[in-house]
């Protein structure tokens, strides 16, 4: 499973198989759970001062396919634009991500597709639970790490790192007494020492950007 299929699954409710937070953040939160993964495969790096380029730019290590139609399409992407930063790729590398991941997660059985309409007259796809357990894995983690206080492993940190971006830690983790205290520990978890450096600065890279771009989103939407 890719970082981002896990991330999908944490924000779509099992029941109903409509999402527990809205666009763009959901979307955007993806394509840096994809550029993370880039990362953790050494597909991708972020440059930093003494490279030769600016630093908080995306750059290509290696190019070559890693086997994953959603990896690759987004690789080959970065390799025609070098030089970005994650801020101004990531609504771009967003486009038509969530549909291909709730495509792969139904051809391999874990999401059904459950046809509908609303006001029985436009047509829409809930994409309920078909076969949990990957996710209840996922979830056991991750309560293990916010709840219990257990060290992250570099997926899972990458997934509360992204959620704190979202701010829907608590949306995840619904049976927390203190979710004032429950999204502390995320943040404070997203800014500890958990991952190597090129991880640890792709997963801040990509908070940020995610933090940004829901921001100017936001601000356009208010202001049409």
């Amino acid at each position: 499973m890719l970082i981002a299929e896990d991330l999908l699954l944490l924000l779509y409710d099992d029941e109903t198989g409509k999402p527990i937070t809205g666009s763009p953040g959901l979307d955007y939160a993806l394509a840096g759970a994809v550029l993370i993964e880039l990362t953790l495969l050494g597909k991708i790096d972020i440059t930093v001062a003494g490279d030769g380029a600016k630093p908080g730019r995306l750059k290509v290590l290696d190019p070559s396919p890693t086997g994953d139609a959603v990896l690759d399409e987004r690789l080959a992407f970065i390799a025609g634009k070098p030089g970005k930063r994650p801020k101004d790729q990531i609504g771009r590398l967003s486009k038509k991500l969530r549909d291909q991941l709730l495509g792969q997660l139904a051809a391999r059985g874990v999401l059904e597709a459950d046809q509908g309409r609303v006001l029985g007259l436009f047509p829409v796809t809930r994409w309920p639970a078909k076969d949990a357990r990957h996710e209840a894995r996922v979830r056991a983690a991750l309560e293990s790490v916010l709840k219990v206080g257990t060290t992250p492993d570099e997926r899972t940190g990458a997934l509360v790192a992204l959620l704190s971006a979202l701010n829907v830690v608590p949306k995840v983790v619904t049976d927390a007494v203190d979710k004032k205290a429950l999204k502390q520990r995320a943040k404070q978890l997203a800014e500890s020492d958990w991952a190597s450096d090129a991880v640890k600065k792709a997963v801040t890279e990509m908070q940020a950007a995610v933090t940004t771009t829901i921001i100017v989103a936001s601000t356009a939407a208010t202001a049409g």
